[in-house]
C-alpha cells in the first residue's frame, strides 16, 4: 500500500518494450499491452458488476465454472475484505466518487470482524484489505479505530510459547498449534497498528511471528512449507507440511507468493536483513522454477504438469511482493529482474489469456483455490483480482515517479 519510490529504469522498459530488438513475431496493436488501457478495463467491468449487486453484506468469492456471475460469501468469509478492497483501488484508479461510495458501503460491514473474538486468523485479509484501503485514501477516523481494534483482536491469536500466531483457531482441538504461511500477509495490520497508536507489544508480535515463520517454515530449497505444527506448550517444531498444495515437499504456488510478500512487507517495518534475504531467497526459487509461459501451475511439483491447472492468482500475488522488494534491495540488475519479472506477470494476466474480457464478472480467468479438495479449480477468483488491480496501481505510480524524476 506504500508509494512507490521514483524507478527510472522501469519507464524506460515501459516506452520502449515494444521496440526491443530482440527478434520476436510482434503483435498487433490490439493485443499489445497497455498499463491505462487495462486499468480503465478493469474500472469500467467493476462498475459493471457493481449495477447487479444490492446486499452489502454478501461478498463476491468466485465463479464457478461455465457461469457469468459471482458467488457470494457473507462477511465471517476469509475472503470478504478483498471485494470492497478491489473497490477501493478501482476508487484510487479512477478517482470515481460513485465507486467511493459502494467501496464505502461494502466496507461497513467487516467492522463486525474487528470486534469479535478471533475466530479467523485472517483478520488482517479481512480488515486490512478493506479498511486498510479505505483509510489510506480517505483518513476516516472511524476506520483508523476500527483497525486498531482489528489488530488487537488478531493478537489474541498469538502463543508466546511458540511465538507465533495460531492458525486454524476454530479447529483447535484437532492439532496442535499450527501457523500458515498465508499468515505473513496478516502481519501488516499489526505493523501498521503499532505505527498509528496501538500497542508497541503489536509490532513485536508480527517480528516474532515473521521470525518463527522464516526459522522453520522457509526450506534450504528456498521454497516454503504451507504449515508448521508446532507444540503449544513448548514451542518446539513438530513438522512442516501441507494443506492445498501436492504434498509435504512440494512447492505450492501461491504460498511462495505469499511468502515472497510477507518477508518484503516484514523487512520494510523491522529492518531485520534476514527478511530481506529470505525474501529474495525465495523470490530467485520461484523465478527459476518458472515454466516457458512464466505463469505458475497451481503447485510447482504437481506430476501432471504440463496437464495441470494454472493459477493466476498466485502470479498476481507474487507480481505485488516482488514490486514490494524492488524498492529495497539495493542491487539495480536484482532490482531490475524483479521489477520485469513483475511486469511480465501483469502483462500476462492482461492478455487474452487471463483477462476475463467478456466471459464473466472477473478481472481474471484460472485461478486455483484449494486443489486437493478440488475446490475452485481453474475459476475466477476474488482475491486473484484484488492483487491483479494492486499491481496495475504499483506499475502505474512507479512510471509516474520515474516520469517525474526525469523532469
Amino acid at each position: 500500500m506504500n508509494l512507490i519510490k521514483p524507478s527510472l529504469f522501469l519507464v524506460v522498459f515501459i516506452l520502449l518494450a515494444c521496440n526491443s530488438t530482440k527478434k520476436k513475431v510482434s503483435k498487433p496493436e490490439s493485443e499489445k499491452f497497455n498499463l491505462q488501457t487495462s486499468l480503465n478495463k478493469s474500472i469500467l467491468k467493476t462498475k459493471e458488476t457493481l449495477k447487479g449487486l444490492s446486499s452489502p453484506d454478501s461478498f463476491p468469492r468466485r465463479i464457478n465454472s461455465n457461469k457469468i456471475n459471482w458467488d457470494f460469501v457473507s462477511v465471517n468469509d476469509w475472503c470478504s475484505g478483498f471485494w470492497p478492497g478491489v473497490l477501493w483501488y478501482a476508487y484510487e484508479a479512477s478517482s470515481d466518487h460513485t465507486i467511493k461510495k459502494q467501496a464505502e458501503k461494502f466496507t461497513n460491514p467487516i467492522k463486525t470482524i474487528a470486534y469479535s473474538s478471533a475466530k479467523n486468523h485472517d483478520i488482517g485479509f479481512m480488515v486490512y484489505c478493506s479498511y486498510g484501503n479505505g483509510y489510506r485514501l480517505t483518513g476516516n477516523k472511524e476506520y483508523k479505530k476500527i483497525l486498531l481494534s482489528a489488530a488487537d483482536t488478531l493478537a489474541t491469536l498469538y502463543n508466546p510459547n511458540v511465538g507465533s500466531i495460531l492458525s486454524w483457531p476454530s479447529q483447535r482441538s484437532k492439532f496442535q498449534h499450527n501457523t500458515i504461511i498465508d499468515n505473513m500477509m496478516n502481519l501488516e495490520l499489526l505493523f501498521w497498528a503499532a505505527k498509528n497508536g496501538g500497542s508497541k507489544r503489536l509490532y513485536e508480535i508480527a517480528k516474532s511471528h515473521a521470525e518463527i515463520t522464516m526459522k522453520y517454515m522457509v526450506r534450504d530449497d528456498g521454497a516454503v512449507y504451507h504449515v508448521g505444527s508446532f507444540d503449544e506448550d513448548t514451542g518446539k517444531f513438530l513438522k512442516g507440511y501441507t494443506h492445498q498444495g501436492y504434498a509435504n515437499e512440494s512447492m505450492w504456488s501461491r504460498g511462495q507468493a505469499w511468502g515472497i510478500y510477507g518477508f518484503s512487507v516484514a523487512y520494510r517495518e523491522t529492518g531485520n536483513q534476514a527478511f530481506l534475504e529470505t525474501a529474495i531467497k525465495l523470490s530467485n526459487h520461484y523465478i527459476n522454477r518458472l515454466p516457458k509461459d512464466r505463469i505458475p501451475y497451481w503447485d510447482f511439483d504437481d506430476p501432471k504438469i504440463p496437464n495441470a491447472p494454472k493459477d493466476a492468482s498466485a502470479a498476481a500475488i507474487s507480481a505485488c511482493g516482488m514490486l514490494e522488494l524492488s524498492e529495497f534491495v539495493k542491487d539495480e540488475k536484482l532490482k531490475e529482474k524483479y521489477r520485469n519479472t513483475a511486469q511480465n506477470f501483469i502483462e500476462i494476466l492482461s492478455s487474452k489469456e487471463y483477462f476475463s474480457g467478456d466471459t464473466n464478472q472477473a478481472l481474471l480467468l484460472h485461478s486455483t483455490g484449494h486443489r486437493p479438495k478440488n475446490s475452485e479449480i481453474d475459476v475466477p477468483i476474488i482475491y486473484a483480482d484484488y492483487y491483479y488491480l494492486e499491481a496495475l496501481i504499483r506499475l502505474k505510480k512507479i512510471a509516474a515517479n520515474a516520469a517525474f524524476a526525469q523532469k
